[in-house]
């Protein structure tokens, strides 16, 4: 036994916290209806966005058929933030919703799980930024994911944007758990190709950020690196045919796996960064990753090349005698994916100027509770230099 698994044993314990249903496969979707029938369930709210009214349709249609009444909210067609989040619980509060219902990408499943905790409670969302800060859920609440990204189905998280602080915001607890959660690849077809490579760089990043990680452990490990295989195995593949399904279907438990690292081990130093481009400059989160993810490995290379060079190996990277060698490898094939992928690779491209990164630093030192996992300490002036160095792109 090697010392840091020796050390990771000794000193830490993992809990995973998993939805009691968690059902994967092609057409699994349809069984939420049944799954849900109940003579203690009546009102149904079903969170979900315009561009996959379809699906949403077929759902509502379903739970209709098995005698809910259900009440549909598609307003979440962008990042959410605060404010949204009221306007759903405000609708969600004009009928006696005991069913909560999120399908669709990372942006719907978070609103839908706050909605589900926060619909019965004196709690705002204001207060419960940070981890274990919810006092409670009293409802049932299921997630259908339409996107392989966020892995919001099967994590304890959820972000919003806090519009007054222009800065991304998580909530983190059990309570954000979901009773069921179907990940039904076939959903994920009709995703276009910008939003499969963003979400899917958003979900290689989880697996990676897991993998190397202060807290990374044996347990979260084996997800992590079967998560990075798989995603960076299918990514460009789903790219240039969004109906190749058994590319969709390996993004999707991918994503699920990085998901299920959420919680126990969480993301770090990418992530930290990414929120205030987010929350200032509204670049897609999983296009924050992409541009970030590279650079970052680079910074915390010196500190676990032998990490960095297994990840490399799970995305067959050919192997070196040196564990810097392969380890770098890896990054250049992250950089390559991404431009294949057709996602930017500099911040200009999203009007960042140089005259921004100070405040874009200043503000990313904010979310300690990503930063503490990060393999290496990042200081304000780190930020400063990984913003400039991806000021132009690479």
């Amino acid at each position: 036994m090697n010392n840091m698994l020796e050390e990771y044993l000794a000193e830490r314990t993992v809990r995973l916290m998993p939805p009691r249903t968690l059902v994967f496969g092609c057409g699994c979707a349809s069984q939420l209806a049944n799954d849900i029938a109940s003579p203690r369930f009546h009102h149904a709210m079903l969170v979900t966005a315009t561009a996959i009214q379809k699906h949403a349709a077929s759902v509502a249609d379903e739970l209709e058929a098995k005698g809910l009444s259900v009440l549909v909210d598609d307003s979440i067609n962008a990042e959410p933030t605060v404010a949204m989040l009221e306007h759903v619980l405000a609708k969600a509060r004009s009928v006696p919703i005991d069913v909560v219902v999120g399908i669709g990408g990372g942006s719907v499943l978070d609103v839908a799980k706050l909605v589900a905790a926060l619909l019965y409670s004196e709690q705002r969302a204001a207060d419960c930024f940070g981890i274990g800060k919810l006092a409670e859920r009293k409802i049932y609440l299921a997630c259908l994911p339409t996107t392989s990204g966020t892995g919001s189905e099967v994590s304890p998280n959820a972000i919003l944007l806090d519009e007054t602080d222009e800065l991304k915001k998580g909530v983190v607890s059990p309570y954000l758990v979901t009773d069921a959660a179907y990940i039904d690849p076939a959903l994920t077809l009709t995703v276009p190709s910008d939003i499969t490579a963003a979400t899917g760089m958003d979900a290689l990043t989880h697996c990676i950020e897991a993998y190397a990680n202060r807290f990374a452990h044996p347990m979260l490990d084996l997800f992590a690196l079967k998560g990075i295989e798989l995603i960076a195995g299918s990514l460009e593949t789903a790219c240039e045919n969004g109906e190749d399904l058994e590319a969709r279907s390996a993004l999707s438990l991918g994503s699920m796996y990085g998901g299920i690292c959420l919680g126990p081990v969480n993301t770090a130093g990418v992530h930290a960064l990414a929120y205030p481009l987010g929350g200032r400059f509204h670049v897609p989160h999983g296009v924050s990753n992409a541009i970030l993810l590279p650079d970052v490995m680079e910074f915390n290379l010196s500190v676990a090349p032998e990490r960095y060079a297994r990840i490399a190996l799970a995305m067959d990277c050919q192997e070196s005698a040196s564990d810097l060698v392969t380890a770098q490898r890896g990054i250049d094939r992250i950089r390559d994916m991404s431009r294949r992928c057709g996602i930017p690779t500099g911040l200009s491209d999203y009007g960042v100027s140089d005259g921004d990164i100070p405040l874009m630093a200043e503000s990313a030192m904010k979310v300690t509770r990503l930063l503490k996992n990060n393999l290496r300490d990042i200081t304000r002036e780190d930020a400063e230099r990984i913003y400039r160095g991806l000021s132009r792109g690479y």
